[in-house]
């Protein structure tokens, strides 16, 4: 059955703006969490540890890069959201008292707010051996635009055939979240705005490494279901991953969040709970 669309009101003055850390919190207290198999599979895969030097781009906060770092690895994360920079410097800062480094604890991690070719840094010639794109791929148009040139202006900063871990959506019939995303794309499309949900596609993660110079060099699929201690805080993670920022912009926040809580009502359980299984996709491929 086609939901009911809610009439949209015009957004007032008075609507309370977005507030970046707030949602950065969001995302790392509530939604973050919800990838970590994709990255448990991934490191797995390609036996990230020790030795390891490791490029995480859309690193957000930085939960990949500490899971990474515990393994051994050093770590290097570039974002553009200065929030959620800040709250990855608070996971990968090493305390001194608890390390018991009196002059100082070690560098593990480097984080950069900026773009992926700021990586680099100044007076640093050690290539990356690995670069992470786990930001998920191929649920909303558009989304692997700016992709292709980051990819192309960081692979000069890895070893020749170093592996890049590419993420996406698995098929919506695997998703359960389609059906939440999908109130993006009706709201935006209702005023011709961009940004909308659309299906996955079989080869959205080929199509950006070819694009980007990259050569596939195998994939897999992970099972990521998406949990929640109730609708509110469902509601709240969801719209931290930025995938209902057209919707907000082309009606306004509180339509957004009464369209995702009356979709998400079918995946609440006896007790409250939010439960809806998915299925994502990594893709390996290798620098030239």
């Amino acid at each position: 059955m086609t939901p009911t669309l809610v009439p949209h009101h015009p957004r007032t003055a008075s609507a309370p703006p977005v507030d970046p850390a707030a949602r950065a919190r969001d995302w790392a207290e509530i939604q973050e969490r919800m990838l970590v198999p994709l990255y448990e599979a991934a490191y797995e895969h390609l036996e990230v540890g020790a030795g390891s030097r490791v490029l995480g781009l859309g690193c957000g906060s930085g939960l990949a890069l500490l899971m990474a770092a515990a393994r051994g690895a050093r770590v290097t994360g570039v974002d553009t959201d200065r929030s959620r920079i800040a709250l990855a410097r608070e996971r990968l800062t090493p305390d001194p008292e608890l390390s018991g480094e009196r002059g100082g604890a070690p560098e593990i991690a480097r984080l950069v707010v900026g773009e992926p070719g700021d990586a680099a840094g100044p007076g640093r010639s050690t290539r990356f051996s690995m670069i992470t794109v786990f930001q998920p791929i191929g649920c909303t148009a558009g989304d692997s635009e700016g992709l292709v040139p980051a990819l192309r202006a960081v692979a000069p900063l890895a070893e020749r055939g170093s592996p890049v871990v590419l993420a996406g959506w698995g098929p919506p019939e695997r998703c359960a979240t389609s059906a939440v995303l999908r109130v993006a794309s009706r709201l935006t499309e209702r005023l011709r705005a961009g940004g909308g949900w659309r299906p996955t596609l079989r080869d959205d993660l080929e199509d950006v490494a070819t694009r980007a110079g990259l050569k596939p060099d195998g994939s897999g699929r992970v099972a990521c279901p998406f949990g929640y201690a109730d609708l509110e805080s469902a509601v709240r993670g969801l719209l931290s991953t930025g995938l209902f920022d057209a919707a907000v912009r082309a009606t306004d926040q509180a339509q957004v969040e009464k369209e995702v809580t009356e979709a998400l009502h079918p995946h609440v359980r006896a007790d409250g709970t939010v439960w809806m299984p998915n299925v994502f996709r990594y893709l390996i491929a290798r620098t030239p």
